[in-house]
């Protein structure tokens, strides 16, 4: 018990990522270590190193990056801070997207494009294969199965361990296990908002399934938000107040008891909050906590939530993101 408490993160269990990674459920999303919209150098950059450091000795074993973070920025500080890597700790970037400006991000899935972009990877975080790649965003410009073929070819060459997938669909997933194992899938999902880009919520809920069912981790992004649900005298609030937790405690909580395959990665630039985050994987629902919250969160505010609640709008290959909520493609 004194362990779990000291390495928290080890209490949200464990997950075979692609049949050989081993790792702890709640892993660390270092997206937020760059800065003002997700752009250049943090603000302060020892603060950035201190909460990688410190996210290891809290027992996370998973930290996901992208090129696009920074961009570059967030890659160099992981190399930074934890090179040479303990053993057992699972880097997982990602290739697709690439940074006009600050808040801008668009999608390159040309096959000379995501080749230069793990030839950059590996040279930032000083490895000779990447554990686990992710293609960011499928580029509507390129077909599909052209991108993924490219991911399969770069496996094949042993640059890449595993292929994962950002932001797709079930159809997306289906066409791309044709070309390549696909072992993971990172898409918008939390408490709040169980929709994602091109999902309506049920989509999204069978999508988690579908991945369970076929042993495939499901990394939710924006896993901490939790909306008007976190009003006083709210449901959440109530639980939250019940287990002497935050609402964004209760929120990593909830994802974690959601489905066995669940991979949230909750990312800040402060090891206070770090710290706040990872205890979220110790908190144990009840199943009548579970099922209010799930309840409570499913239904919709305005009519028929089948509409997104954030969008992202196409603009010269540009995804602008609307003010109402400042998320970012992940």
């Amino acid at each position: 018990m004194q362990r779990t408490m000291q390495r928290p993160a080890e209490a949200s269990g464990m997950f075979t990522i692609g049949g050989d990674l081993k790792v702890y459920r709640l892993g660390f999303g270092a997206m937020r270590l760059t800065g003002e919209g997700i752009w250049g150098p943090p603000a302060n950059k020892q603060e950035a190193i201190a909460v990688l450091r410190r996210a290891l000795e809290l027992g996370i074993n998973l930290i996901d990056t992208a090129d696009s973070y920074g961009p570059e920025v967030s890659e160099l500080l992981i190399a930074e801070a934890l090179y040479p890597y303990p053993k057992g700790l699972v880097i997982a970037t990602k290739g697709g997207l690439v940074r006009p400006g600050p808040n801008q991000w668009v999608p390159d899935g040309r096959p000379e494009h995501l080749r230069e972009a793990l030839e950059g990877s590996l040279r930032r975080l000083r490895l000779d294969h990447i554990d686990l790649y992710q293609f960011h965003r499928p580029d509507p410009r390129v077909p599909f199965e052209v991108s993924v073929g490219e991911f399969a070819k770069m496996r094949q060459e042993g640059k890449i361990r595993h292929v994962g997938l950002s932001n797709v669909t079930i159809d997306q997933l289906a066409r791309a296990q044709k070309i390549v194992p696909i072992v993971t899938v990172q898409n918008h999902y939390n408490l709040a908002h169980r929709e994602s880009e091109n999902m309506t919520a049920a989509e999204s809920e069978a999508m988690i399934d579908i991945c369970a069912d076929q042993g495939i981790g499901f990394i939710p992004w924006f896993p901490l938000a939790t909306g008007e649900l976190a009003r006083e005298g709210g449901p959440l609030d109530q639980i939250a107040r019940r287990h002497s937790a935050k609402p964004s405690q209760i929120a990593i909580a909830w994802l974690l008891q959601r489905s066995s395959n669940m991979l949230p990665i909750p990312g800040t630039s402060s090891v206070k909050h770090l710290e706040e985050n990872v205890l979220g994987a110790t908190i144990k629902l009840t199943q009548e906590e579970f099922d209010t919250l799930d309840e409570t969160c499913s239904r919709p505010n305005r009519g028929e939530q089948d509409e997104p609640i954030y969008k992202w709008q196409v603009r010269s290959w540009r995804y602008a993101i609307c003010p109402e909520v400042r998320a970012s493609p992940r």
